[in-house]
């Protein structure tokens, strides 16, 4: 082991304790070349923060009544939490108010990449057009720095471009290895050429028909809600006032000492309680993503509209139809967009579509969005690959807030990078820009912000190498801590480690035993997937209010499997409950909010796949599928009940409980009615066929009944 340097040094100092061992940070092992890039004085100050209780939700509402702050920020997604953590870390008095929760628009709903945007190098470099060349390599540089102050978070990616045409091979390579110099010393990692034996060899899903060879390049993938949330936490951990489910309901305004009108705070309500109050601030800043024009129209209901809506639609499907570590690029498809196809939470994640839409609060994916991933899916997987609709578990929809330049007099030009507006009464408003640029929007932001509103921060913007929570102490090998510590499962342990940084060691001292040999602690709240009950509670204490801020963002459950979050929402709502103290109506609230959530915002509604599909049968398949209804229809009522399920289940001497049970009926029962009649079971015999649907408990019960259990009626086919 090296000598204690500097790093070291400077880490005892503060002799934090992780994971109730030694006083030595994960960080003394790492050379003090490879820490991030900060001043001894800069890191000092980040790890007088970095460790400091977190304010309960109710200390920030009172922090909101009674204070008076410099900065006011409306949005708590990337940009808004963004905004409020450089104010903050400039030493200025910081509070942001959230609708809903924290990430709980557009900025839980990307691709997960962060990246510099291999699309925008092409017509920077066809169309000669240097604004597009700037937007490029401030991405760059921006996905360098985000991913190093947080490491537990984002990580580097290798994507690859397969190549179908000889003429391609130059063409492609000349681009990205112009994106590889553009980003010069904070390359990540430099791109290369695949043969197509090797390229079949990493991505064997991979169509080899006429495939030519690949090219490799690397961007940077995270979790984006958890990313968004970290940077709300460390505000907060700051001195940041951050609220969410509090909405802006009027803005205040008075007369500055020249006479001019200016907006001096909000008149806000607290979503949860309903009470509402007012919050004085010296500068206000509108950071509300696709709620942008909302906010102004608010403000002034004569100026224009800047933004325009557009939504994108992404699926997640099984972890078998892509490497576990490779992802894909689409650069053209049918219709001229770009579709990813990634690897992400141990899933396949494909996207995204590209429309206008209206703004809602509950954007919903459609159905021919899905068919058209899937079908460009397709076009580069393997023919063993089976492309089926029913084997997608969720899918979701994003609103990106495309805007015009209100400074410019063409209003009919989309501003290609991010705008920053000041109104007459010195409202600022931030829109448009992306994901990876969020910390850049947010300098340029405050700085507009303390040269329109004579702000006057101890110090200058301190967010490029500012560690986020849970980075300072973390390690690529803490997760093994975790293991040998606490006896979580190795799985359990690196999804902890991979989301809450160093602070996995607290969500670890919150978990229960499991009462088996191993793991000792750790109870999942689900069987297929590594979140534990114990994440319910600390969540709570990270400000979650609502059982969908838990399935959602807190962990991405929902994002992951639509049907495993519905399954998970019974014990989530019975913890929430216990820490917020909800009764049975709050609790049946919750439920009956959680599942039409999912039923309209992760594709539950679209999951059955079944009513659309035409039923399409010879007389000999429509003969054997009446004979397996029949089967399980033993009293010749004319439709199947649960208790009909119920007693082949008995018969089998297989153990269902009532839940499931009534689960197993509910994914036939189109018309909701606890009956099944034979023109159901036919539609999903027809989806199972189609591919629609991946696979049907209530099916195999119907054909093992059928090949097990005699018939003796009389009565044919139809």
């Amino acid at each position: 082991m090296h000598r204690a340097g500097p790093t070291l040094r400077r880490l005892a100092k503060y002799g934090i304790v992780l994971g109730g061992g030694t006083c030595i940070l994960a960080w003394a092992s790492m050379q003090d070349s490879e820490m991030p890039n900060v001043s001894a004085t800069a890191f000092e100050d980040q790890m007088k923060y970095a460790w400091s209780p977190l304010p309960t939700r109710q200390n920030m509402i009172d922090s909101l009544k009674k204070d008076e702050f410099d900065v006011l920020v409306i949005g708590g997604g990337a940009t808004g939490c963004g905004v409020a953590l450089d104010a903050v870390s400039r030493g200025l008095k910081t509070g942001l108010v959230e609708k809903f929760d924290f990430s709980a628009g557009t900025s839980s709903r990307s691709t997960k990449l962060i990246h510099g945007g291999v699309r925008y190098l092409q017509k920077a470099v066809f169309n000669l057009d240097i604004e597009q060349y700037r937007m490029v390599k401030e991405a760059l540089s921006e996905r360098a720095n985000l991913i190093q102050i947080a490491p537990h978070l984002a990580y580097p990616f290798p994507i690859m471009l397969p190549i179908y045409k000889y003429w391609q091979v130059p063409y492609f390579w000349a681009g990205i290895k112009t994106y590889d110099v553009i980003a010069g010393k904070q390359l990540l990692k430099p791109s290369y050429y695949l043969s197509k034996r090797k390229a079949l060899e990493l991505f064997p899903m991979l169509k080899k028909e006429k495939l030519v060879g690949a090219l490799v390049y690397y961007d940077g993938q995270h979790d984006d809600a958890r990313m968004n949330i970290a940077i709300a936490i460390s505000a907060a951990r700051m001195g940041g006032t951050m609220t969410n489910y509090t909405e802006v309901v009027k803005l205040h305004k008075k007369k500055d000492a020249s006479g001019k009108e200016v907006v001096c705070g909000a008149r806000v309500k607290d979503r949860q309680t309903g009470e509402e109050f007012d919050v004085k601030a010296k500068c206000v800043i509108n950071a509300t993503g696709p709620y942008t024009d909302n906010i102004r129209l608010m403000d002034n209901a004569e100026e224009r509209k800047i933004c325009q809506p557009s939504q994108g639609v992404h699926i997640v499907l099984p972890d078998y139809y892509s490497p576990e570590k490779m992802g894909l690029l689409d650069p053209s498809t049918s219709d001229g967009r770009i579709i990813f196809f990634l690897p992400w939470q141990k899933h396949t994640l494909a996207g995204t579509t590209d429309s206008s839409c209206d703004l809602t609060d509950s954007p919903a994916p459609t159905e021919k969005e899905i068919q058209f991933i899937l079908n460009e899916v397709k076009n580069y997987l393997h023919p063993d690959v089976e492309v089926r609709r029913g084997d997608v578990l969720s899918a979701w929809c994003g609103i990106r807030p495309l805007v015009s330049d209100p400074n410019k007099k063409d209003t009919q030009s989309v501003a290609r990078n991010h705008i920053i507006e000041v109104a007459a009464d010195n409202l600022i408003t931030i829109a448009g820009g992306k994901w990876t640029t969020y910390r850049h929007m947010a300098e340029e932001t405050v700085d507009k912000a303390v040269e329109v509103c004579s702000l006057k921060p101890p110090k200058p913007c301190q967010t490029k190498g500012l560690l986020l929570d849970g980075a300072h102490g973390w390690t690529p090998t803490l997760f093994i801590r975790l293991v040998q510590d606490f006896g979580l499962e190795s799985e359990v342990a690196q999804h902890l480690a991979n989301t809450y940084g160093d602070k996995a060691f607290k969500i670890a001292k919150m978990s229960s035993l499991t009462g088996k040999r191993w793991p000792i602690i750790g109870k999942r709240l689900h069987d297929d997937f590594p979140y534990l009950e114990a994440e319910v509670r600390y969540a709570v204490r990270e400000y979650a209010c609502t059982a969908i801020d838990i399935i959602a963002r807190r962990t991405r459950l929902a994002f992951c499997n639509a049907n495993a979050a519905d399954e998970a929402l019974p014990r989530v709502i019975e913890i929430m409950a216990e820490e917020l103290k909800w009764n049975k109506s709050r609790q049946q609230e919750e439920l009956t909010s959680a599942r039409a959530f999912l039923r309209r915002e992760m594709g539950l509604d679209l999951g059955s796949g079944t009513s659309n599909i035409p039923i399409n049968f010879t007389k000999d398949e429509i003969n054997m599928y009446v004979k397996r209804f029949k089967s399980l229809d033993r009293d010749n009522k004319g439709y199947i009940s649960v208790n009909d399920l119920r007693r082949y289940f008995k018969q089998t001497g297989e153990r269902v409980t009532e839940d499931q049970l009534h689960d197993i009926l509910s994914e036939v029962d189109l018309n909701r009615n606890a009956q099944v009649d034979l023109g159901e079971f036919l539609q999903l015999m027809s989806a199972l066929k189609s591919g629609a649907v991946a696979n049907s408990r209530f099916a195999m019960a119907a054909e093992l009944s059928a090949e097990k259990i005699p018939v003796d009626r009389s009565g044919g086919g139809v």
